[in-house]
């Protein structure tokens, strides 16, 4: 009887250690909520692209689709209340203060990473490049971390993210 009781109690510990995480392409479809972007210089230095409590979401379909908007949690709003009469400091706000962009993803397990091709963005630059990489750094059931070790302006963007809640 004492042997069947250790038995039962060292299942339920050591049962969870020993369970396998789910494929990254099982775990990282769905919605997802920004909290964290911070961008790490080449020169060692790092800062918050989006400030301190950016906005944001990626979502990510069981067929390999994929779309991100994110920003600063604060953007102006335009005193025209026309999208297309801005002016120059409204525009550059709200430009450098977000960014959006959607395509196609691919998961490579044994690298933990993620390759995206862009279709379309806020910043047409990412457009007509090979595909990225991402590097994924943490994913649970609630939580998705990954790293862009290469944007164009040479920096090393790494993102934290929540599963996003049903409303």
């Amino acid at each position: 009887m004492i042997r069947l009781a250790v038995l039962i109690i060292l299942g339920f510990i050591i049962g969870p250690a020993n369970a396998q995480q789910k494929p990254i392409k099982d775990e990282i479809v769905g919605a997802w909520s920004l909290v964290t972007v911070t961008a790490e210089l080449a020169n060692g230095t790092s800062a918050d692209p989006f400030g301190a409590n950016p906005k944001g979401i990626i979502i990510f379909t069981p067929d390999g689709h994929f779309a991100l908007f994110q920003s600063r949690s604060e953007l102006p709003k335009i005193a025209s209340s026309d999208r297309t009469k801005t002016t120059t400091e409204e525009a550059a706000a709200i430009v450098g203060g977000s960014i959006a962009y959607y395509g196609t993803y691919s998961v490579n397990e044994a690298e933990k990473s993620l390759s995206v091709a862009l279709e379309g963005a806020t910043f047409a630059n990412l457009l007509g490049s090979p595909a990225q990489k991402r590097l994924v750094t943490s994913l649970t059931a609630s939580e998705l971390k990954f790293a862009n070790p290469r944007t164009p302006s040479g920096m090393t963007l790494r993102t934290a993210w929540t599963r996003a809640q049903s409303r």
